[in-house]
């Protein structure tokens, strides 16, 4: 028997966006997928894979709290998933704990925000280690059209005008990496925000490994005639990196993202993404090669 479209209301659907909108979809077919009867029988229901966050870790006190209310904000968007969280370094509990203490399948969903080494390289190696598991590595989080809403949500919140005029401007600042791929990661993230923006320059820029800095990027835009430059950050939660790069804002400087509701739905929507993606064989998952955008 056909299992019935899922009734999406028209309330969550206004604020969504193009984004969200495909986000939530997913998320709703996957749970009637779950749902669906065959000649009045219901087959088994194996468990969903876990759920694994994967922050990178921060010295800073207020970083691991702010990873812990986002990863509160998925299990209340959805109830019953098991939701872990692990660190790339500095913070407990690491990466290689938490995957050693599952069993199963797994998706590890980087809380970050570019094709960096540490999603292309070590969450695949910390994957491959844990050889009771069958999992997969997720995109990162960027780019998306639900990051430029988080992002855009937190600029406002800021200080940011609704409606810029011709002389604002902002910076995008993100952690930096030497791969290539992480810079234009970062760019196109750089485009969403500027279109959602409606037109506003948005420069990138980086606080390590990648050129400009924050500071060099906002001379930049001074030079053409910018003097109201904000900044906005690809940073999960308060570290270093988003310290510095808010240090050198002459504008608002907008918070790290944390719990914003545009986050979650990009974290769910990335795992519901890898669980949907074709495979290779067995062993190719196992090898955990990461889901491609």
């Amino acid at each position: 028997m056909t299992a019935p479209i899922p009734h999406l209301p028209s309330a969550s659907l206004a604020p969504l966006g193009t984004g969200g909108l495909a986000a939530e979809i997913t998320a709703q077919l996957s749970t009637q997928l779950r749902r669906v009867r065959l000649h009045g029988f219901r087959a088994p229901e194996t468990p969903a894979p876990t759920l694994v966050a994967v922050a990178h870790g921060s010295r800073d006190p207020r970083a691991l709290p702010t990873v812990r209310a986002l990863l509160d904000r998925l299990r209340a968007l959805r109830p019953g998933l098991d939701v872990r969280l692990g660190h790339i370094e500095l913070n407990r509990p690491l990466l290689a704990d938490t995957l050693a203490g599952l069993h199963g399948a797994a998706v590890l969903v980087p809380l970050l925000f570019g094709r960096g080494h540490h999603v292309t390289h070590d969450l695949p190696a910390a994957l491959a280690a844990a050889p009771q598991l069958t999992g997969r590595v997720a995109a990162p989080l960027g780019p998306h059209p639900l990051l430029a809403e988080a992002l855009h949500g937190r600029l406002l919140a800021a200080g940011f005008p609704e409606v810029p005029c011709p002389r604002t401007a902002v910076v995008l600042a993100a952690a930096g990496s030497r791969a290539p791929r992480s810079a234009q990661d970062t760019e196109r993230t750089a485009r969403l925000l500027s279109d959602r923006l409606g037109g506003v320059p948005v420069q990138p820029a980086y606080a390590s490994a990648a050129a400009p800095t924050v500071a060099d990027a906002v001379r930049a835009l001074t030079a053409h005639g910018h003097d109201r430059i904000a900044v906005a950050g690809c940073f999960t939660a308060p570290g270093r990196f988003a310290t510095q790069c808010a240090a050198a804002a002459p504008g608002p400087a907008a918070e790290p993202l944390g719990d914003h509701p545009a986050l979650a739905r990009l974290v769910l929507h990335r795992y519901d993404q890898a669980l949907l993606a074709p495979t290779g064989s067995d062993r190719e998952v196992h090898r955990a090669a990461t889901v491609a955008v």
